[in-house]
């Protein structure tokens, strides 16, 4: 990808960063914000340079004040707001901000002397906040003829989700999706309901064979 071009591309946050964006997005359209979309998540280490070049060596505005941004680690994402607002409308993206404090999420909003209204980002530790989990399918915009749309799951009982023995036997299962999902086998959503404790004993045993039969397929 062109150095000139954002990569507006989800699932190329970190899953952690994936998961974090879709919370934000749930909640912001449970929250009647949903003309909202995302116009960069990672940025390599070449167009954080060229950005950072824009009005110091390079013609344009300033727009970046880092050589080094979350960006870079997959694990934050930039947005506007579609119409009938304008694009950077301080009035919407302020009511993002103060949705995006109680989920733990940085707005760049609250940064003093580099106010980014735009920007959104997490560390590594990150967790759902008690009293928050992503309650169904969040599809996220990428540009501003879309809006946001969520599907709601239904609540699955306690007695049908999966409850692994151990620590490790979570993780195993952690990676052995994440793996499939790196292998253009199954959809990230697998492993964000695996992650969030919202998967059925019945669906994992389904995504392995699943798993298996399509690696099987291509030998």
């Amino acid at each position: 990808m062109s150095v000139e071009t954002a990569n507006r591309n989800i699932t190329e946050l970190l899953p952690i960063g994936q998961t974090a964006c879709r919370l934000l997005f749930q909640e912001c359209y449970k929250s009647g914000i949903r003309n909202i979309f995302v116009t960069e998540t990672y940025r390599s280490q070449a167009r954080q340079n060229y950005l950072y070049a824009q009005g110091r060596t390079r013609p344009g505005p300033i727009v970046t004040w880092t050589l080094s941004s979350h960006h870079q680690s997959r694990l934050a994402w930039d947005i506007a707001v579609g119409p009938p607002n304008v694009l950077y409308d301080a009035s919407i993206l302020n009511k993002v901000g103060v949705i995006a404090r109680k989920l733990n999420i940085t707005w760049g909003g609250d940064w003093v002397g580099s106010v980014d209204r735009v920007h959104f980002q997490i560390e590594s530790t990150w967790k759902i906040p008690s009293g928050y989990k992503l309650e169904g399918t969040v599809t996220i915009p990428t540009s501003s003829t879309s809006q946001i749309q969520f599907d709601k799951k239904e609540e699955i009982p306690m007695s049908q989700l999966w409850n692994p023995g151990s620590p490790a036997m979570q993780t195993a299962a952690e990676a052995f999706i994440e793996q499939a999902i790196k292998d253009g086998i199954i959809q990230a959503v697998h492993l964000q309901d695996l992650q969030n404790k919202q998967i059925t004993t019945d669906r994992l045993l389904g995504l392995y064979i699943t798993i298996d039969q399509r690696r099987n397929a291509t030998k």
